[in-house]
């Protein structure tokens, strides 16, 4: 617990350096922003008026200092387009972003650790090829490209899943999961082809380790081996690119969520700059960043679960 308050207290400065960038990229945008929102047929009378209210007449480092002040106490300020507290804007779409991100990862799982040990396992054989082989088509193949063919088929075609109508997974679980379904496979293929290859050289790395050569020497089993002493040493680079990866999703979820018409962050971050809801695009970039934060400080506390020589002090046993 003292490790992870400590992890915790050391992203302060990394999260005070990530409301500085949210706030001047939206300022730094040329043009005034109530121009922009007000359209090109306002009146200066009506300019200097929402200038005024958006604070944007005063010089930047007070109106960063009034942002973050506001920020500190759980205040991202209020929509441009229907005052709608954009907290409350968040709250409802980022379960959304969430589930589709943590799924996106279940998936990739199931399919990564599998084929990964097969191709390390039968390294140079049959088995091997045709699992890199399905790495590469997953890494070449853009996760929008196969969004759009799964709607064509599944949906247009075969009328076997919705194409929208999200439901809360506590509302309607059996709609929920028809929904999220296709987007998380669209995503998670291309996720698991790059786990795929990451499990494989790990693993092949602590195949030809001593220990292991130990092991079959002493007559272990094989499958004794692999998921009970090369498997487990083999995580952490997994663990790793599974981290990046949630942490990616979490913030570049933007096109699947389009084209499956998710409410979640990405779909909100699109409409918000579309309609040039700054406050919003404020709002939601912070909470995107705050999370990946905090996902690398979860992944450093998985890191000693997974092998226990490492210790969360920073010593190895």
């Amino acid at each position: 617990m003292t490790y992870v308050l400590r992890r915790i207290l050391t992203t302060v400065p990394v999260l005070f350096l990530v409301t500085v960038m949210v706030f001047l990229l939206i300022h730094l945008i040329p043009g005034n922003p109530a121009q922009v929102i007000l359209g090109q047929d306002a009146t200066p009378s009506s300019i200097r008026a929402l200038t005024v209210q958006l604070g944007l007449n005063k010089p930047m480092p007070v109106q960063y200092a009034d942002w973050l002040g506001k920020v500190l106490h759980g205040n991202l300020g209020k929509s441009l387009l229907d005052g709608q507290p954009v907290n409350q804007i968040i709250a409802q779409r980022l379960p959304v972003t969430v589930e589709l991100a943590f799924l996106t990862l279940f998936v990739a799982l199931v399919i990564a650790f599998p084929l990964g040990i097969m191709a390390a396992v039968f390294r140079g054989k049959w088995q091997d090829a045709v699992a890199m082989f399905s790495a590469t088509i997953g890494i070449a193949v853009p996760p929008f490209w196969v969004g759009i063919l799964f709607l064509l088929l599944f949906t247009v075609r075969i009328h076997l899943f919705p194409s929208s109508g999200y439901a809360p997974l506590w509302v309607s679980p059996l709609k929920n999961l028809s929904v999220m379904v296709l987007p998380a496979v669209a995503t998670g293929i291309r996720e698991a082809a790059v786990l795929l290859r990451m499990l494989r050289a790990s693993l092949l790395d602590v195949l030809d380790q001593d220990f292991i050569r130990t092991a079959r020497a002493k007559g272990m089993s094989g499958y004794r081996i692999i998921m009970h002493h090369a498997l487990k040493n083999a995580l952490i680079p997994v663990i790793t690119m599974g981290g990046l990866q949630v942490a990616g999703l979490l913030g570049g979820l933007v096109i699947t969520e389009t084209i499956f018409s998710l409410p979640g962050l990405g779909s909100l971050l699109v409409q918000s700059v579309f309609s040039r809801d700054y406050t919003t695009v404020q709002g939601t970039a912070l909470v995107a960043a705050v999370a990946v934060v905090l996902v690398n400080v979860a992944v450093d506390v998985l890191y000693s679960l997974a092998d226990p020589r490492i210790q969360l002090g920073g010593r190895a046993t």
